[in-house]
């Protein structure tokens, strides 16, 4: 995606959807380019109205950002290393997880998913996105796995992919960055994810090869809706008070 596609009115990137008619219990959203506070005011209302309302369909919404830093619920911050030298805007969200970057060429993914009808399991749907983009991976030969006790996808030592998400009355908010392509240099003004001396890598560094930002969008879109089921297979629980 170009830089021009930022600049699409936000009710045209809202209305973009795919992949609905077949599996109707979850709603996959191709956002584009999208602000960072835009993007978070909409998982707040979408996650608010399914609290609400444990009718509405899961949402699964993939975009990516202009440049920004963002850092989890923790008194820790020494990941920032400071946060006067960042070279772009930083925002603290209600996530778990340190310091990390978001720009340009990653793909973010925000599932709004009601955990109640996945049997209120938190490791097992951290377990589920890490599969979600293991599999995407594979798609482009690429061997992606998971490290011990680190959350998020690994290419041999590199990183190529994190997850940060926060569930509030069992309903998820913020998901998973992938990184497709583009200028990884951001990354060096933090430690990511609180991780020293990790490295940060991308498909297009791992491949040689060019991709589209919005093609793997469409391709995990397509993926997340064969996996659905495998992340609800555990006995629906909907108590009134969680």
């Amino acid at each position: 995606m170009n830089h021009a596609d930022g600049n699409i009115d936000a009710e045209r990137r809202l209305a973009k959807t795919f992949g609905t008619a077949a599996r109707p219990n979850l709603h996959v959203r191709w956002l584009g380019r999208t602000e960072f506070a835009h993007a978070l005011a909409l998982q707040e209302e979408l996650a608010a109205k399914k609290r609400e309302d444990a009718s509405l369909e899961d949402q699964l919404l993939l975009l990516e950002h202009e440049p920004v830093y963002t850092i989890g619920r923790t008194p820790d911050r020494s990941s920032l290393l400071g946060s006067a030298h960042l070279p772009h805007p930083l925002f603290s969200i209600n996530r778990g997880g340190q310091a990390t970057y978001h720009g340009p060429g990653q793909l973010m993914g925000y599932p709004i998913i009601d955990l109640r009808r996945c049997g209120q399991d938190l490791h097992k749907y951290l377990r589920w996105l890490e599969q979600l983009l293991i599999d995407l991976l594979a798609h482009y030969d690429i061997a992606a796995q998971r490290r011990e006790s680190l959350t998020g996808v690994w290419v041999e030592n590199r990183k190529i992919a994190s997850i940060g998400v926060g569930v509030r009355h069992w309903i998820t908010m913020h998901g998973f960055a992938l990184n497709v392509s583009g200028d990884l240099s951001p990354f060096n003004h933090i430690v990511p994810c609180g991780i020293d001396n990790v490295a940060m890598t991308s498909m297009e560094k791992e491949t040689g090869a060019a991709f589209s930002v919005s093609d793997v969008a469409m391709a995990l879109g397509k993926v997340a809706l064969e996996q659905i089921p495998n992340l609800r297979a555990a006995q629906e629980v909907l108590p009134a008070n969680v």
